[in-house]
């Protein structure tokens, strides 16, 4: 197994390729030995030779791509963690793809909670701060194909009553403000999520507190969209994990 990951380290550092010689004088492998290796390797689709020369193949090129998807989502992981422990709140992020909400990824403790996933999150976008933010965020007909599909339903008494009401609340967003909710979704519980710029996707880093400590909400808020600009990078890139 080292040895076949020396010689596929070995390809890789050839652009355009390299014979079997040069590949076994490079790893201080023998050339029957090398051999071997590489025709298994050509066989399990790591690597592929044209002309006497041997490059990565697409069986490589996959892993390799899954790793720089991981690595992506480390840094995101990473990141909501740290805003976790210096806010001292749960974090999220999610974004809204191919007609659905989809949180990406949430950073909580045992001892900052967060809210509980009562209520399926892609159906209920009326109801929570990440929902309404990622809508706010579409143009008008994506908003009603959205609620043509999930159309507004009471989770609580403080829950938004109808499409319509709903809609002209989404209207009066104003760009790049924190969006909030009060016991829309959870008894006890209130969020708000920050709208982000990523391409031309809808996403949103959002933050949930028990209702008595409301008044920390959007001072927590703010603090996290101050200081979010570094991590946009990446928070781009990790859409496509």
């Amino acid at each position: 197994m080292q040895r076949a990951m020396r010689l596929l380290e070995t390809v890789a550092a050839h652009e355009y390729g390299a014979p079997a010689k040069q590949l076994a004088r490079e790893t201080g492998l023998a050339l029957p030995t090398t051999y071997h290796l590489l025709r298994t390797l050509v066989h399990e689709g790591y690597l592929r030779r044209d002309k006497g020369l041997f490059f990565l193949g697409d069986a490589a090129e996959r892993l390799s791509s899954s790793g720089a998807r991981q690595k992506r989502r480390s840094t995101v992981v990473d990141a909501l963690a740290h805003w976790r422990d210096v806010l001292g709140v749960p974090v999220y992020y999610a974004v809204y793809r191919e007609g659905e909400i989809e949180v990406m990824c949430v950073s909580d403790t045992p001892g900052i909670p967060a809210v509980e996933e009562w209520a399926d999150f892609r159906e209920t976008g009326h109801a929570h701060a990440i929902g309404q933010c990622l809508l706010s965020q579409l143009d008008e007909e994506a908003r009603r194909d959205h609620l043509d599909r999930y159309p507004v339903q009471a989770l609580t008494p403080y829950t938004v009553r109808d499409n319509h009401s709903l809609l002209r609340r989404l209207e009066r967003v104003r760009r790049m403000e924190p969006v909030t909710e009060r016991q829309e979704y959870a008894l006890g519980a209130v969020c708000a999520a920050i709208p982000l710029t990523l391409g031309t996707t809808a996403a949103t880093m959002a933050i949930s507190l028990p209702a008595h400590q409301e008044h920390r909400l959007l001072p927590a808020a703010r603090q996290l969209q101050s200081e979010i600009g570094s991590l946009l990078g990446s928070l781009a890139l990790s859409i496509s994990m």
